[in-house]
């Protein structure tokens, strides 16, 4: 590679694809799904509503999208070999990574795994949408020592995780916020995970090693585990009292307030409003609003502070997320596994757009190591 040529390490502003899934207007927080404005879906959608959108290119009339229930519906069971595969995991691992193992196990029962045919494409993601929050709720009950609970063929996606994890039916509110919660964070453009698994299906691999390296790639905790590490933030900062001092200290010693900020977005998020609606909501419902407040007040107290306001570091997709997820009774080390059954969507969507002009994806980097070595045998170096 030419010296000459400049290195952006983080290929930030990098054009690398075209895609009509989804826009981000990161000056002035801006987010579409195929030119639906985030603020119309997050609350008056479904999410299989969406499911549809960024796989079939537009909202469902009534027939299509029952049409697209039923099918995730006859997906939602596990078979007994991805059953058993994630009852032999070890329970101390992350929840993500025993659905990157299932993913692994559904690949290898799948006698037609490296098929390409578009078709295929869209049912097996229709299949793997369907059985990752079973996988999940699967792995944190046996994990407990606690039956496996079936999906309920009556209840929606998000409310069907509720039940298959907790054991008893949400309630209206808390199926509704996680189905907003599934909505906001389905798709978003050339993020880190989607990149990954597009790199991994440029291989002319199949798509569930794709989804596995997207899986490994959204554990990372300046991605999907940001959510995790965003609660665990709120839990040590403990009362609203204890905001400032905390703040005060992390800019101090430079520790990074978990939630606040985000490579595009120079705005506040436009998903975080409706995940503070939702955490307000859920922790009022509980009974227990400490780590809403705890949350309300750190942004009260970023957004008087110019540190924070001159570098336009706002709440991000992550920083309301953490309290209503945990508000839900999901644990602080599954909320990125949490992330993953909502953007496995956007994932196998990328894919699907991929695919017409698959093309291996082969950056370069530039060698700076020494332009010759002599070569000696082994016992004649010291």
């Amino acid at each position: 590679m030419s010296e000459e040529q400049e290195i952006n390490s983080g290929l930030e502003g990098v054009v690398v694809a075209e895609t009509s899934l989804s826009m981000i207007d990161g000056q002035n927080g801006i987010l579409r799904y195929r030119g639906y404005d985030i603020d119309d879906l997050a609350q008056t959608t479904s999410f299989e509503e969406i499911m549809h959108l960024l796989w079939f290119g537009k909202l469902p009339t009534q027939s299509q999208l029952d049409e697209l229930k039923s099918r995730l519906s006859s997906h939602r069971q596990l078979s007994p070999v991805v059953k058993k595969v994630i009852a032999d995991l070890p329970s101390t691992g992350a929840p993500i990574d025993a659905m990157r193992a299932a993913v692994t196990a559904m690949a290898m029962e799948d006698p037609d795994e490296r098929s390409l045919e578009m078709d295929d494409i869209q049912e097996r993601a229709i299949r793997m949408a369907a059985a990752f929050p079973t996988m999940l709720a699967a792995y944190l009950r046996t994990r407990e020592g606690k039956e496996i609970i079936d999906p309920d063929p009556n209840l929606g996606e998000a409310g069907n995780f509720l039940y298959m994890m907790n054991g008893e039916k949400p309630t209206d509110l808390e199926a509704n916020a996680f189905n907003c919660y599934l909505i906001l964070v389905a798709e978003h453009s050339m993020n880190a995970s989607t990149f990954s698994g597009r790199v991994t299906f440029s291989t002319i691999t199949d798509l569930y090693s794709a989804i596995a390296a997207a899986l490994g790639c959204l554990k990372g905790d300046a991605h999907g585990g940001a959510n995790a590490r965003a609660m665990e933030m709120l839990l040590d900062i403990g009362t609203e009292d204890n905001v400032e001092p905390y703040v005060e200290e992390s800019l101090k010693i430079k520790r990074r307030l978990m939630g606040i900020g985000h490579r595009v977005y120079r705005a506040r998020d436009p998903r975080a409003k409706h995940l503070m609606g939702f955490s307000e909501s859920v922790a009022d419902l509980k009974g227990d609003r400490t780590w809403h407040n705890v949350a309300v007040r750190l942004e009260q107290m970023t957004n008087e502070h110019e540190f924070f306001t001159e570098r336009r570091l706002y709440p991000n997709v992550e920083f309301y997320s953490a309290p209503l997820l945990y508000s839900l009774g999901i644990p602080i080390d599954a909320m990125p596994a949490a992330f993953a059954v909502s953007r496995v969507v956007g994932w196998t969507a990328n894919l699907m757009e991929q695919l017409p002009n698959m093309r291996l994806i082969r950056p370069q980097a530039r060698y700076t190591g020494p332009e010759t070595a002599e070569f000696k045998p082994i016992d004649q170096r010291s």
